[in-house]
């Protein structure tokens, strides 16, 4: 049974840090890339970043630079560092497996930029 599990969301300030995690099981993790999405109210979920199996990374246009995405594959857990946030990073973000086929999704983490 796959889940995906994120943590570590909350409110912090503009220009302020977080970091997200995903708990990962059900699945051989080190074989499948994995990515960070996230929706804002009344728009598209869109995509973060992505990290393959064998660690090469890929960034959203609107979050290169502040965002580095990273796995460890002896926990099954997959990271969002995020720095000098915006208001606009405001959303929840999901955490996804890209197996081929059936899509699986995390719960999300909801992440509120705001003074």
């Amino acid at each position: 049974q796959v889940q995906l599990v994120e943590s570590g969301g909350g409110l912090v300030q503009p220009g302020g840090s977080l970091r997200l995690s995903c708990a990962a099981s059900g699945f051989t993790f080190r074989n499948f890339a994995m990515g960070w999405y996230r929706q804002a109210p009344g728009k598209e979920r869109e995509l973060v970043a992505v990290i393959s199996s064998g660690g090469s990374t890929r960034y959203g246009d609107s979050v290169k630079g502040r965002i580095t995405i990273s796995r460890d594959t002896a926990k099954n857990t997959v990271y969002l560092q995020m720095n000098s946030l915006k208001p606009e990073d405001t959303a929840v973000y999901y955490c996804h497996v890209y197996t081929g086929g059936t899509d699986y999704w995390g719960q999300g983490t909801q992440v509120t930029v705001s003074s």
